[in-house]
């Protein structure tokens, strides 16, 4: 697949460097809400992603103020009043969805950049990644209750499998925001670094996830979200399968040769 050409008013941009891909939320001037096209260009974007050999980690930021104020209510709002809210949510979480489900089963490790505001589906982004760092001024903001709805864009997917479902509760019906602290009190966020310093805190931490072989990032993150659901023996099965298919790697020959000749 052809890496898709990203122009200056795309709604999100693709940059690649070497082993690390970044995915820019680019609607600054609506803080990066989420409509239908940044929503179809993120699932070109990552199906792109899925697919390039030679990425290891995926970053996703947000561009000006914001990660992400959540689902664009422009367009929603003007749906509920055409009552044509059906056909209109469903079709943009139908591309938003499948840009995270890419996201969570790419054999990849993906990262998201948090400064500033990250509420509703936004917050839900930020902490569907298998890793958050975190500026300390960033705040989250379950948004959903307040707006008499649900949950959507992966938030119970990444929240609940973290905290688990008493601490989801209370963030999605009980919290009007909260700390990058607390996040990071929580399990949400890894680490949390001075604003002025998170484009290179992030870099610094993707390249150190890059460092891992391609093999140990796909096995490992495929052996830990299935572990939650999968019978031992199962689970037992699947790691053998794995590291077996690990071991028979340039990459994996290679460091044993290194390790082993240390001691001689």
């Amino acid at each position: 697949m052809t890496a898709p050409v990203s122009r200056p008013d795309d709604p999100a941009l693709l940059r690649i460097d070497g082993p690390i891909a970044t995915i820019t939320l680019n609607r600054p001037a609506a803080f990066n809400s989420i409509n239908l096209a940044i929503a179809q260009r993120l699932e070109q974007i990552a199906a792109y992603i899925e697919g390039a050999d030679d990425v290891r980690v995926v970053v996703l930021e947000g561009e000006g103020r914001a990660f992400s104020a959540g689902g664009d209510l422009q367009t929603i709002g003007a749906a509920a009043e055409a009552n044509t809210v059906t056909p209109v949510v469903g079709e943009l979480l139908k591309h938003y969805h499948a840009f995270i489900e890419i996201i969570r089963r790419m054999p990849k490790i993906s990262l998201s950049s948090v400064h500033g505001s990250a509420a509703g589906a936004g917050m839900g982004l930020a902490f569907v990644t298998d890793l958050c760092i975190a500026a300390e001024d960033a705040k989250f903001t379950p948004a959903y209750a307040k707006i008499g709805v649900s949950p959507d864009g992966g938030s119970t997917v990444g929240i609940v499998n973290t905290v688990g479902s008493r601490r989801a509760l209370q963030i999605f019906l009980a919290e009007d925001n909260f700390t990058a602290q607390q996040a990071h009190e929580w399990g949400l966020v890894a680490k949390i670094v001075p604003a002025a310093e998170l484009k290179a805190a992030t870099r610094i931490l993707a390249e150190r996830l890059a460092q891992n072989p391609i093999a140990a990032i796909a096995g490992t993150k495929s052996l830990v979200y299935q572990a939650a659901t999968t019978p031992v023996k199962q689970q037992l099965d699947a790691e053998e399968h794995k590291i077996i298919m690990a071991m028979n790697t340039e990459e994996f020959r290679t460091a044993v040769k290194k390790f082993t000749s240390k001691g001689k």
